[in-house]
């Protein structure tokens, strides 16, 4: 798993940003300025590790956040008080799943100590056979005996079931090769 600290004028940049742009464009499940906030800085922290130049395109992305190699990437990125653990999931919201991305980077934000890690990649095809599927309603069974009642239908899947990344040039591999098998889970 890649981690690095998010710079201050990244974080500054991004919020000024969304305080002149809405980056919720789907029909529903768009996010609160705060998730769009994470959303934003994860996608560009993630373009800084792979060389990139950070990038604020207001209006809607068709699904997908950077294309490498040929093939559209989305970022996801969660907020959390705590580093990520392999047990720990990520979520994707299934009404994203007809859109563009045929690969999704999961990212995670510790907001307490403003650290992004790189969880994995997987293909869309891997997230949708391997996630576990929750219906909008559905109650949630956490590991910590709390429960939650999802707001939109979602896909969760564990970080240990991810590509493991630990050099950024392996995401340029995976989006090359787009094989599974190229990369250690």
């Amino acid at each position: 798993m890649i981690s690095k600290d998010i710079p201050d004028w990244l974080k500054k940049q991004t919020w000024d940003f969304l305080q002149e742009n809405n980056m919720g464009q789907r029909h529903m499940s768009n996010g609160t300025k705060a998730q769009q906030y994470t959303g934003l800085l994860g996608e560009n922290m993630l373009r800084l590790i792979i060389g990139l130049q950070p990038k604020f395109v207001p209006g809607y992305d068709h699904g997908y956040d950077l294309e490498m190699n040929g093939v559209k990437v989305d970022v996801k990125t969660m907020g959390r008080t705590v580093d990520p653990k392999p047990t720990y999931v990520n979520n994707f919201i299934a009404f994203q799943k007809d859109l563009d991305a045929q690969v999704y980077v999961f990212c995670s934000i510790n907001k307490l100590t403003n650290v992004f890690f790189v969880c994995g990649v997987i293909s869309k095809e891997e997230l949708l056979d391997q996630g576990s599927f929750f219906p909008l309603g559905a109650l949630r069974y956490r590991d910590d005996k709390t429960t939650m009642r999802m707001k939109a239908p979602t896909y969760e899947i564990q970080n240990h079931l991810l590509i493991q990344i630990k050099d950024p040039v392996e995401i340029w591999s995976y989006t090359f090769y787009h094989e599974p098998s190229f990369l250690e889970r």
